[in-house]
This record gives structure tokens, C-alpha cells and sequence, in this order.
């Protein structure tokens, strides 16, 4: 599994014009999906990124995360964080897990995180949506739970 994490001071996404999730202060997950990924995976994601130190103390370090300063996350799905463009120009999304696979842990993480206490917003699964948002810092943390156990 797969997130983009970017710090905002606001985010909001659209399906056909009409806002389905905002937050303000906190932060944007960018979720993919892959073909091997399981709870396991979701479940050490939502707590890296409600764990994940990026928001600044007193004294201007990056030492509070999301739960700290009282933010929220905004979780939206995107299969193309598995695009692979090494050969040719058009990506394969090959590795990328099928929708209804994908759907089930895309909403098994967002009930993870909203565990940890954090409010969560979404996005509308498999809709062409509009992400707005404004990235503080600018701040942007790539995790895989690949990688990281």
C-alpha cells in the first residue's frame, strides 16, 4: 500500500462540482492500493500517518503530528500511485490492486484511522474527483507499507 501524505492548512475534494470532503489544518492521504496489500498494510499506514511527526512545535521543528495539533485526514484512493511508466510512455497499473479489492482496504484504512481517534474525510471511490488543497511547508512524505516491516 501506498500513500502520499502532504502536510495542508486545507484540502478539499469534489465529484462534479459538489465538495464531498474537506478538512482544514492536517493531512492529505493520497491512497494506492496494490495487488499483495492487506489489513496488515492498511493498519501500519493509518498508524505511521497518525504518528508521523510533520507538524511544527514552539520552536519550529517537526516534532507534533496530526493527532497533536487536533488536525484531520483527508483520504482520497488513487490506483495511479501503482502506475509503472519504465517502459514506454503510457504507465501499466498492472501492480495495482482490482477495485473491488481496492475499495475494501481503501475503507478498512479509513475506519483504521478514524481508530486512532483522527477525524476522517473521503473521497468518493472509483469518481473522477477534484483535489484542492493548499501544502504547508510545502511538506510531502512518501510511505509504503512495503517497506516498512
Amino acid at each position: 500500500m501506498r500513500a502520499v501524505v502532504q502536510r495542508v492548512s486545507r484540502a478539499q475534494v469534489s465529484v462534479g462540482g459538489e465538495v464531498v470532503g474537506q478538512i482544514d489544518r492536517g493531512l492529505l492521504v493520497l491512497l494506492g492500493v496494490g495487488l499483495e496489500d492487506k489489513e496488515s498494510d492498511a493498519d501500519y499506514l493509518a498508524e505511521k500517518i497518525a504518528g508521523l511527526r510533520i507538524f511544527d512545535d514552539a520552536d519550529g521543528k517537526m516534532n507534533l503530528s496530526v493527532t497533536d495539533v487536533h488536525g484531520a485526514v483527508l483520504a482520497v484512493s488513487q490506483f495511479t500511485l501503482y502506475g509503472d511508466a519504465r517502459k514506454g510512455k503510457r504507465p501499466s497499473f498492472d501492480a495495482a490492486a482490482r477495485p473491488e479489492r481496492a475499495r475494501e482496504l481503501y475503507e478498512y484504512f479509513v475506519s483504521a484511522i478514524r481508530q486512532t481517534g483522527l477525524p476522517c474525510e473521503t473521497g468518493r471511490f472509483q469518481e473522477d474527483m477534484q483535489v484542492e488543497l493548499v501544502n504547508d511547508g510545502p511538506v510531502t512524505i512518501l510511505l509504503d507499507s512495503g517497506k516498512g516491516f
